[in-house]
């Protein structure tokens, strides 16, 4: 596995952090031609906390994997929905918002529920997502309509080439509030998920820096400011405590225990790892 570890990156100067670029309000160019966001305000915080410069690598939601295994990226924040089989390929450190699946379509034509799918409608995804992993398992009479990107997608449920469009809610709420003529008609599909970083599996010092970055983040309530700078416009105060997971944490004491104790398996998993190749290569 390639990555460089948190030595590394300090004493190159720079980090490679992996986000989103046309995925506004999460991470997106604005028209001054600078990352904006509430992945990419997280990430500044990072750099600054790290003391390095910031190189922000776009990537679409489908690369994520790739651009860490490949040491493109050093951490990947690009609306990451952590599940299992993506655990077997990155390691996740704890999280910092909460997410479901949703389903957007014209008001001339709301799609409601999934039951009873005409054969003849599409549903359009985006590659590499929950959204088609989902659907692909869990309603595989669905024709899906894959596109690559965000601003595919978007494109084709504007142009009427699929009857809805599934993807992460609070993606989904977002183009709805952003625009006119589109009802979120299903705003909560399948399990309730979380967002974290990423990083390649095996690289224990980034990862246990970033957990201990998001636990004394959260002792200042960091991703609620996030939030109130890049999201409020979009959903408003009434989202806030629904989505912002703060220093890790995604309930009471017994979630707290459970989330550290997930990270702390994680890294020892990851270390056993990397133990086990040194001493292959000795």
């Amino acid at each position: 596995m390639v990555y460089r570890t948190l030595d590394q990156i300090k004493e190159s100067g720079t980090i490679n952090i992996g986000v989103f670029s046309d995925k506004n309000p999460f991470g997106y160019v604005d028209e001054n031609g600078e990352y904006q966001g509430y992945d990419v305000y997280f990430a500044r915080r990072l750099g600054e906390d790290l003391g390095v410069e910031i190189n922000f690598v776009s990537t679409e939601a489908a690369n994520r994997i790739e651009y860490l295994q490949t040491g493109k990226a050093d951490v990947i924040l690009a609306n990451f929905t952590v599940t299992p089989e993506r655990a077997e390929e990155v390691d996740f450190a704890l999280p910092y918002m909460n997410v479901a699946l949703g389903v957007i379509s014209p008001d001339s034509n709301v799609i409601t529920t999934l039951d009873n799918w005409n054969a003849d409608d599409q549903m359009i995804v985006i590659s590499g997502t929950t959204a088609e992993t989902y659907l692909t398992k869990e309603y595989p009479d669905i024709p899906l309509q894959k596109y690559d990107s965000y601003a595919t997608a978007k494109n084709a449920l504007e142009n009427g080439n699929g009857v809805a469009w599934a993807n992460d809610n609070t993606e989904v709420i977002a183009f709805a509030k952003q625009n006119t003529g589109y009802t979120v008609g299903i705003p909560s599909l399948g399990s309730q998920d979380t967002i974290a970083p990423a990083v390649s599996q095996g690289n224990t010092t980034v990862l246990d820096w970033l957990n201990e970055e998001i636990k004394a983040l959260g002792e200042e309530n960091f991703f609620h400011k996030d939030y109130e700078e890049t999201l409020v416009d979009t959903y408003g105060l009434d989202y806030e405590d629904e989505l912002v997971v703060e220093g890790g944490v995604t309930g009471g004491a017994d979630a707290a225990s459970s989330e550290a104790a997930s990270s702390e398996a994680a890294s020892s998993e990851a270390a056993a790892s990397e133990a086990a190749s040194s001493a292959a290569a000795q």
